[in-house]
């Protein structure tokens, strides 16, 4: 009997998943161990297993869909058998295949190859329509000028076309302008165009150009002045479509309003120095001045617990512990793994657990179980020279802590000249419905001496 592959659920939280690329073609044969697809959630990616063996009969979404967790994507079986009675079997009578497989025909000898009848020079290849496209090959093409029908052929599924074709088109020929785009099918006769960069216009489809001309023309061409422009437009899918979403609902439902500071941060950069040069077998070498503030920061919450909390349905919830969302810069966007636990690690835990996590949300292998439930986040842009920042709140969370670049600052020294100090900025937001103005800057005043005496508060 035919098997049906469903989408898979990753994690308690994910409802949906990107089909990002297709790994089989109907009629390929799989077994148990088989990568049929690669998917993206909003927070991770993996590839799908086929789990048995068999032939693949029919695909159930296009690469770019967004499938629901537990749906159908594919249907597994014998040759010939019936992928609607599968379904059926498995409870999805309305799903339907956008690729199926029939049952093989015998095979027969092939005929003796006739004369052949060269074709004329001007032949191309039946054109491709939209419907046989990828959404992925579709806003390629639109974003570069290309008409689908300049594509030859598909090298994805059932020849369908994919990404990779239209690039390859595009490396094989000279692009369009958008006025010659919309003659479609005279991008495979143009061999060379007179606008900028070798870009073919109307012109070079009904005018022939001398080729002397065309170089000329090619060297000194002016800039294309149509308005607007050249455009692309990428719709808003995947992590990219879930972080909008989400820093939305995050000014929406909040009242947010953000602090700003700086700390001393002289024994901040001595003490990275000692632990940098220090012995590697005591596993301290790696800690970072973002550790040491992340660290710093969890100790100070023990005072201020009315900062670790959620804020949810008017109800007001504070942890005794601190979960530690860290914001992490990855290939897929903003992810905010959680340090779980952070107020009762040491500092060399602290360091090792929060890299191995930030390690897994940039390779894509994290649990995205471990993507929520932080009581409190650290934003730290200082690594890219930023001097102030206004973090946006990961509700239901009440406050973040942006950790700002060092720099130095003026100072008057005990002796009343002037002189300069290494200081460290930080950016606290906070959620004013629950978190007063002197909440916060209580906060920051504390977590200021916390980094100045930064020895001491590695070893608290």
């Amino acid at each position: 009997m035919a098997r049906v592959v469903v989408m898979p659920q990753l994690g308690n939280t994910v409802e949906s998943c990107l089909v990002t690329a297709w790994l089989v073609a109907v009629g390929d044969t799989v077994d148990e161990a088989s990568l049929l697809c690669e998917i993206e959630t909003d927070k991770s990616t993996m590839e799908v297993p086929s789990g048995v063996s068999g032939t693949v009969l029919a695909l159930l979404a296009e690469e770019g869909d967004d499938v629901p967790v537990k749906e159908p994507i594919a249907v597994i079986g014998a040759p010939g058998e019936s992928v609607a009675d599968a379904l059926a079997e498995a409870g999805f009578s309305g799903a339907e295949p956008l690729s199926e497989g029939a049952a093989p025909a015998p095979e027969t000898p092939a005929p003796a190859p006739a004369a052949a009848t060269p074709a004329p020079a001007t032949a191309v290849a039946a054109p491709v329509t939209a419907s046989a496209a990828s959404p992925r090959a579709k806003g390629l093409a639109s974003a570069s000028g290309l008409p689908l029908s300049a594509v030859a052929a598909g090298t994805g599924p059932h020849g369908r076309v994919i990404e990779r074709d239209v690039r390859a088109t595009l490396d094989a020929g000279p692009a369009l302008t958008r006025g010659a785009a919309a003659t479609a099918d005279s991008f495979a006769s143009a061999a060379s165009g007179t606008g900028l960069g070798g870009r073919v216009t109307t012109s070079d489809l009904t005018t022939p150009v001398p080729a002397a001309v065309a170089a000329a023309s090619s060297a000194a061409a002016a800039v294309d002045t149509a308005f607007p422009g050249g455009f692309a437009d990428t719709p808003l899918k995947g992590v990219r479509k879930i972080i909008a979403e989400r820093m939305m609902e995050s000014l929406a439902s909040s009242a947010q309003l953000t602090y700003t500071a700086t700390a001393p941060a002289a024994g901040l950069m001595a003490l990275r120095k000692r632990l940098k040069d220090s012995d590697p077998a005591l596993g301290m070498s790696g800690i970072t001045v973002g550790d040491l503030v992340g660290y710093a920061a969890v100790r100070t919450l023990a005072n201020h617990p009315l900062l670790n909390a959620h804020l949810a349905n008017n109800v007001l919830r504070k942890f005794d512990s601190v979960h530690l969302g860290m914001a992490v810069d990855t290939p897929r966007g903003l992810l905010v793994p959680t340090l779980r636990f952070a107020s009762g690690l040491t500092l060399r835990e602290f360091s090792a657990q929060s890299k191995a996590l930030a390690g897994e949300a940039i390779g894509g292998s994290i649990s995205p179980d471990l993507l929520t439930g932080a009581s409190f986040t650290v934003s730290n842009l200082g690594a890219f020279g930023i001097e102030s920042f206004t973090p946006l709140l990961n509700v239901p969370q009440v406050a973040i802590l942006g950790v700002d670049a060092i720099f130095p600052r003026a100072t008057i020294k005990p002796d009343g000249t002037v002189g300069a100090e290494q200081r460290i900025g930080l950016s606290l937001t906070a959620d004013h419905r629950v978190i007063d103005g002197a909440d916060a800057a209580r906060y920051l005043k504390d977590l200021a001496v916390a980094i100045a005496n930064i020895d001491l508060t590695v070893m608290g």
